[in-house]
């Protein structure tokens, strides 16, 4: 434990290095603290509080809903929505932007949340999380804003956190001056800094991807992952290991504290389908690109810069590969040797 900080002392302390600071980001933050520990105290009770097993219902993603999805999404509603730090908010979960209810002060900010990631694993009891991101509302937002206001890159990004509901909650945040990451005190409800400063190595043996899409993946990921697995007979000369949680926040979890990389690259099925990769860029692949390069991490797409892509809808999905830098930059060169090779084909 580092001096029992807790997170409000810490956020109010890192506010005070930055200029013209107001109380209202620490009292945001603490509203989007308090939704995680009561997701985390739903998610620790599971069958218990009867939150477990399926909606019935469908996301906007085409998704089924879990229990818990519909009711993580509640609940970081209704602790968001009153105090005035927010013009709106956005949610995996939900087609439309969410307006501030007009009984409520409209704030400054801008929220946006994958309330459950990993929700597939709730009936098995293995790790879920919530993902969110803080963004500024662009000009007075005296009207109400509509979806073109969260569309954003990734840079723009005032705050990108996690919290992670497995053997303990921990909440991983970072304001962009690195990251740290807090553990859940049940005894006194207070989050506490426990990973201060976390960074990733640039160098792993770890890769985490779902083989079963091996079959549909571009030329550039089966090279990488086929020299990952000839281990210390192939070209990279040493031997790795395949993980694979299903669960985002885990993933990225693992790679903060012992390196690794993660992928879900865009693949054949995907394009069949129009779609431009799996995973949502605001709600999930930015807030986690921001974590993982304040933690001296990479985050692309194997063509761009996650963090620089400006967005052209709230649902817009695409590759994420992120993680340990020198991994991620071997696959990227691999991209690149491939777009070479085309053009020169194409210049022949």
């Amino acid at each position: 434990m580092q001096n029992g900080t807790t997170i409000t002392q810490f956020i109010i302390e890192e506010q005070r290095h930055i200029e013209d600071a107001t109380g209202d980001f620490t009292s945001l933050l603490n509203d989007v603290v308090t939704a995680c520990k009561v997701i985390s105290n739903d998610v620790n009770h599971g069958a218990l509080f009867g939150v477990l097993g399926s909606a019935e219902s469908e996301n906007i993603q085409g998704e089924t809903q879990k229990k818990l999805d519909v009711i993580s999404n509640e609940v970081f509603l209704q602790s968001n929505e009153w105090a005035g730090h927010l013009a709106a908010m956005a949610s995996e979960e939900m087609e439309d932007v969410y307006p501030i209810p007009k009984k409520y002060p409209r704030g400054k900010y801008l929220l946006v949340f994958d309330p459950l990631d990993g929700s597939s694993n709730i009936d098995v009891n293995v790790s879920v999380g919530t993902i969110f991101s803080i963004l500024r509302c662009p000009g007075e937002c005296k009207a109400e804003p509509s979806a073109d206001a969260f569309l954003q890159p990734g840079t723009e990004q005032v705050c990108a956190g996690y919290a992670l509901y497995g053997p303990s909650t921990m909440l991983v945040l970072t304001t962009g001056h690195g990251v740290n990451g807090f553990t859940l005190d049940q005894n006194i409800g207070e989050f506490i800094l426990t990973h201060p400063n976390m960074t990733i190595p640039a160098d792993t043996q770890e890769f985490a991807v779902n083989a079963s899409n091996m079959r549909f993946w571009e030329q550039p990921v089966k090279r990488y992952i086929d020299e990952c697995l000839a281990g210390s007979d192939g070209p990279r000369s040493k031997d790795f290991n395949m993980r694979w949680i299903a669960s985002m926040v885990a993933e990225v979890h693992r790679i903060l504290t012992r390196g690794g990389i993660f992928m879900y690259p865009l693949d054949e099925k995907m394009k069949a389908k129009g779609l431009g990769g799996k995973l949502r860029l605001l709600y999930e692949a930015n807030p986690m690109s921001m974590i993982i390069e304040q933690a001296d991490g990479a985050g692309h797409t194997g063509r761009e810069r996650i963090l620089d892509i400006k967005p052209e809808g709230l649902h817009q999905r695409v590759p994420v590969i992120l993680g340990s830098k020198n991994e991620v930059e071997q696959v990227v060169r691999y991209y690149q040797e491939e777009a070479e090779g085309k053009a020169k084909d194409n210049a022949a």
